[in-house]
């Protein structure tokens, strides 16, 4: 299997222009008047901006561990546009005063899922506060997660492009089994080295470890949930609820699947130029 499924750079650009399109004729029909609607969920307002007049409005989705942050983080400082972790919303509402925070802390302590439509008012708010400071575009981390909070998210605002995220799970379990933790200073390594051959016309996959300094070495530890056991359960578990999802988005012409080929070196630019972004990095290099 290549490493970059279905898309070769002319037909990324052309599936990009399209779902753009889409979504330009979509706001035309809700509103042949103006390029701006508003939408509505609870008491936020998201403008609804044709995508020519606005940044790129993505989803990153993927297994726990496929590295669906790193990806996201850098693509958002590339193009200008805020990375959005629906997990750090919560945090940081957590640490708020206010009735959803109490609300949020009691959920938690009794050990319960946040509901969708705490989620995405978690969200709204936070693209209502980025409208407000001059934000444009986003690229959303890991949500939606679920057909439902996709329905709900569209009646929120739009998306343009679903960048799907793939590694074989043999390498996804040795990747997340070789996550380290600095008990000092927080940060994340990885102990593990990969190197799988490739087989029946598929690329091999090499994945070199990020190994910490060594004030860091004798700190780390492993997270307790960072288990085979554990690890293969989640994989088992997000496999069976983002297969509908996939279908959802892929119908509507917005999927992009895409297979890591290796770690951050071998992949970085081979996603540039599926996004057609490669000359766009190098333009940007220049500028600065």
């Amino acid at each position: 299997m290549a490493a970059i499924t279905r898309f070769s750079k002319p037909s990324a650009f052309s599936h990009i222009r399209r779902c753009l399109y889409s979504s330009s004729a979509a706001a035309a029909v809700t509103n042949e008047s103006s390029a701006d609607v508003i939408s509505s969920f609870g008491n936020y307002k998201i403008t609804r901006r044709d995508p020519s007049e606005r940044n790129v409005q993505w989803v990153f989705l993927g297994c726990p561990g496929v590295g669906k942050g790193t990806y996201a983080s850098r693509l958002s400082n590339l193009l200008g546009v805020p990375h959005i972790a629906t997990g750090d919303l919560v945090r940081e509402e957590l640490a708020a005063s206010g009735p959803l925070s109490k609300q949020l802390t009691e959920i938690v302590n009794q050990g319960k899922l946040v509901s969708d439509e705490i989620i995405i008012s978690l969200l709204a708010k936070r693209l209502e506060a980025g409208e407000a400071k001059g934000e444009s575009g986003f690229i959303l981390d890991g949500f939606p997660r679920t057909i439902n909070q996709a329905e709900i998210l569209k009646d929120v605002t739009d998306i343009d492009l679903v960048v799907n995220l793939r590694l074989p799970e043999s390498v996804l379990v040795e990747k997340c089994l070789g996550r380290r933790i600095c008990g000092q200073c927080g940060k994340n390594f990885n102990v593990a080295s990969i190197n799988v051959k490739g087989q029946n016309g598929s690329p091999g996959i090499s994945m070199a470890p990020l190994l910490p300094p060594p004030h860091c070495t004798s700190k780390l530890v492993t997270r307790a949930d960072d288990t085979e056991e554990v690890v293969k359960e989640r994989l088992r578990i997000y496999n069976e609820k983002s297969q509908p999802l996939e279908d959802y988005y892929r119908n509507q012409g917005k999927l992009m699947e895409f297979d890591l080929p290796g770690g951050i070196p071998e992949s970085w630019p081979k996603l540039l130029e599926v996004l057609n972004l490669d000359d766009y990095e190098e333009r940007q290099s220049v500028a600065a």
